[in-house]
This record gives structure tokens, sequence and C-alpha cells, in this order.
């Protein structure tokens, strides 16, 4: 058999292996339950502040987070293509033993969970809107969009938060390997990464934000520049940070699964923007509803390759 047959054949294996697995079954059993829910909450109104949507029909706004996840199954194929030749990294073998890394897991979810309440408690404190992950006007603009002093505030708080203190207390026990933090293919990794900027930003430039293209090159070059600066220290340090460095190894050591560690990383990382900007909390049913979308527009999570 040749390397390339090999290669074939374990991309073959692979696939199978993730579709014929119990975890992605009830996966998919639940996705479809959650449009279903949605969809009957929704009763044919999206009670929320997302000026860009106004003019999509119902029936397309429900069915674009399924298309959107269909993607993100496409960048994770691309990525698995991209790395396989790479030894596989023992991503279970850097977390602590089972008892220490339940304990650890518990912890650090409470934590989130609470500093998740302190956004929504200081974001109002100070006259701006409570504080998630993502700040209002992402992705689907708002009617009030946000002032300088709240995405400053915005992106401290959550880089402090949720990057610096976790990343302090981990660090003092965990190297930078254990905690994903150090690459083991450093020339695989930028290509993986510049291959996901590129297919990212095609998809984003030719659906929802197509109207970027309406800007003239300064305001992309200051906008794009202004909003990658905030973005960054605001939701991708601390998503690698509390995600990726520390809860993804711990989900993998407890789980034994890589499905299950995916599917745990993306609940996580929904359950980071409960409240967003276009949030509407004014009764248990459009509180629901604004989960859901959460869980929507976050896709599912991701997986370390190294």
């Amino acid at each position: 058999m040749t390397t390339g047959s090999r290669k074939q054949d374990s991309f073959r294996n692979t696939l199978h292996s993730i579709f014929t697995a119990r975890a992605t079954h009830v996966a998919i059993v639940i996705w479809v339950l959650v449009n279903a829910a949605a969809y009957w909450l929704a009763g044919g109104f999206i009670p929320f502040d997302m000026p860009t949507m106004r003019q999509v029909p119902f029936a397309v706004r429900m069915i674009i987070p399924t298309v959107s996840l269909l993607e993100v199954f496409v960048l994770m194929v691309l990525v698995f293509w991209l790395t396989r030749n790479r030894e596989p990294a023992d991503v279970a073998g850097r977390a602590p033993e089972r008892s220490i890394a339940a304990r650890e897991t518990f912890l650090v979810i409470a934590y989130a969970a609470l500093a998740q309440v302190g956004g929504w408690i200081l974001g109002p404190m100070l006259g701006y809107r409570a504080f998630s992950f993502h700040i209002a006007g992402t992705l689907f603009g708002c009617s009030a969009p946000p002032s300088l002093g709240e995405m400053w505030t915005w992106m401290i708080y959550n880089f402090t938060m949720f990057a610096v203190i976790p990343f302090v207390w981990f660090r003092r026990r965990y190297s930078p390997e254990q905690l994903n933090l150090r690459s083991t293919n450093r020339g695989n990794d930028i290509l993986v990464i510049a291959a996901i900027l590129v297919a990212e930003s095609v998809f984003e430039l030719t659906g929802l934000n197509a109207d970027f293209f309406a800007l003239s090159p300064r305001q992309m070059l200051i906008g794009g520049s202004i909003t990658f600066f905030f973005y960054f220290i605001g939701t991708v340090l601390p998503t690698m940070i509390l995600v990726y460095a520390i809860l993804l190894p711990r989900y993998l050591k407890l789980t034994g699964s890589a499905i299950v560690t995916v599917l745990l990383g993306g609940l996580t990382y929904a359950a980071l923007h409960l409240v967003e900007g276009w949030s509407n909390f004014n009764s248990v049913r459009w509180g629901t509803l604004s989960y859901q979308t959460a869980l929507w527009v976050t896709h599912m999570g991701g997986f370390p390759v190294g």
C-alpha cells in the first residue's frame, strides 16, 4: 500500500469514526430539537436588536446558523487535512490526573460563571450594556452603537478576568506545553492559521459582512485594525486561555473522547456569550431564545492540533 493510499484510508476512517459515534448522533438530535424549540418560541418573530437582519425573512434567519455550522465542519476538515502528516499530540496527557482535572474543571467553570455575572453587573453600573464575550453590535449591528468607553471597559474586563487571572493561576502550576501554549510544529501551525484566516475571511465577507466592501480603503484599514485589536484582546485571548489552554485538556482527560471534548468546548464558548448586546430577557420565553441564539451564532468549538 502506498503512502497516499494509507493517508486516504486514515482520512476515511477518521470521518467514519466521527459520523458513527454516539456522541455525534446525540449532538445532531439536540441541535434539531434546539432549532425546533427556537422556531416554536419565536413564533415567526425574533425580538432582538439586530438591524442588519431586519429585512431577512424569518425562515432564512432560522436556517442561517445551521448553514454557518456546516462551514465550521468544512474548516475542521481543512485543519485535519493540513495536519494529516503530524504526530498526534497527547492533549489528554497535558492534563493532571482525573481527580485533579475534575476539581480544576469545576472550579474554572464556576469562576467563569462568576466573572460573567460580574460583567452583567459592571456594565449597567457604568451606564453600559452587560458585558459578555461579544460587545454590542457584533455581527448584526445595533440600534445604539457602543461608545469608546464601553469598548475599552469591555475589552479590559474580559482580558483581565478570562485571560490574565486564569493564566497567572495555572501558569504557576503548569508548563506552556501543558497549557497548549507552545507549538510542536510551528511551521504547520502557521500554515493552519493562515489557511483558516483566508477561508473564514472569504466566508464572512461574502455573507453577512459583505457591506464591508462598501467602505473606503481608509475605513477598511483603520476600522479593520481597530476591530482586530479590540476583539483579539477582548475575545480571542480570553477564549484561547480559558477554553483551549485550560479546559480542553481536562475535558479530554475526563471523557476520553475527542468528539465529546469538541462539543463541550463549543458549549462552553456559547455559555460565555449568554448575555449579548442584542439579548432580550424581558420574559422567560425571550431569555430562552436569547441563549439558543447565542449557541447558534457562536457555533461549536474547535480542537487544538499542536
